[in-house]
């Protein structure tokens, strides 16, 4: 080959290699360009999210605040304390009077079953010692299937008690955070005229079920016994007093759950007097 081809094939070579180079920069350059824009592009798009966050927590907070607002309670006025008071104590009377008529509504209920009289202890004990104890519990049974018959006609003297709150003592009543205050303030300001009211009731049902028979039997066996003080109790009065107090203590835990419990408010107007 002549010195002149060689020359210039040395001079061509030269050439193309610095073109290529270029070529290769300028395609690197291109891709540069490409990926900033998209990382421009993908940049840019986050601001749209952090609107939607905010319009979406402001959102949530305007849906609190209405909430908020809406559980405000208007101030309960007088007739609505006094009404809604009287509906609540006479719910509890008449499920509590039904449960305490009930077969064993008494004698099986350990919080309200009435007892030996305490008075004449002495004459279940030595009754006892006679190997009499099923007269002393045939007379207990007797005692309590009593209350339960006279449970049944306890409801006109209660309800009567209930319509004589005033207007003022409703309204406190009704706001009380006391479970039972209705119970307690009722109890407190009628049970001497209810259990008055209560005994021939209670009699009567004491006859009809045989424990005024019973307990007359007991009694005239222990004052036969030497020696021993002779005992003349009365049984109405016991009677009339302990089925008085179960019937209250059942009103009392039936007030309870209309406070506590929405489900037990059986009307609207409880709901509102006793909603939180």
């Amino acid at each position: 080959m002549s010195t002149f081809r060689i020359l210039t094939l040395a001079l061509t070579l030269g050439m193309a290699t610095p073109l290529a180079v270029q070529a290769q920069t300028k395609t690197t350059a291109k891709k540069t360009t490409t990926t900033t824009k998209k990382a421009t592009t993908t940049t840019a798009k986050k601001p749209a999210a952090k609107t939607t966050t905010t319009t979406k927590t402001t959102t949530a907070k305007t849906a609190v605040a209405a909430a908020a607002a809406a559980v405000v309670k208007t101030p309960l006025t007088d007739a609505e304390a006094n009404n809604g008071l009287k509906e609540a104590l006479t719910q509890s009377i008449n499920r509590s009077i039904e449960q305490a008529s009930a077969t064993d509504g008494f004698n099986a209920n350990t919080d309200i079953r009435i007892p030996f009289p305490p008075e004449a202890e002495l004459v279940a004990a030595t009754m006892r010692k006679l190997r009499l104890g099923a007269l002393v519990d045939n007379f207990e049974v007797a005692l309590n299937r009593s209350a339960e018959s006279a449970a049944k006609e306890a409801a006109p003297i209660f309800l009567g008690a209930v319509q004589n709150i005033s207007f003022q003592d409703a309204l406190g009543l009704a706001t009380s955070k006391e479970e039972d205050a209705a119970t307690t303030f009722l109890y407190g300001k009628t049970a001497d005229q209810l259990k008055t009211a209560f005994q021939p009731i209670i009699q009567q049902s004491l006859e009809q079920t045989g424990a005024t028979k019973l307990y007359a039997e007991m009694v005239a066996r222990y004052n036969k016994i030497p020696l021993v003080t002779k005992l003349e109790p009365q049984l109405t009065p016991y009677a009339s007093q302990k089925t008085v107090d179960g019937l209250f203590t059942l009103v009392a835990a039936e007030e309870a759950k209309i406070r506590a419990n929405p489900a037990a408010r059986g009307s609207e107007l409880l709901k509102r007097v006793f909603g939180k």
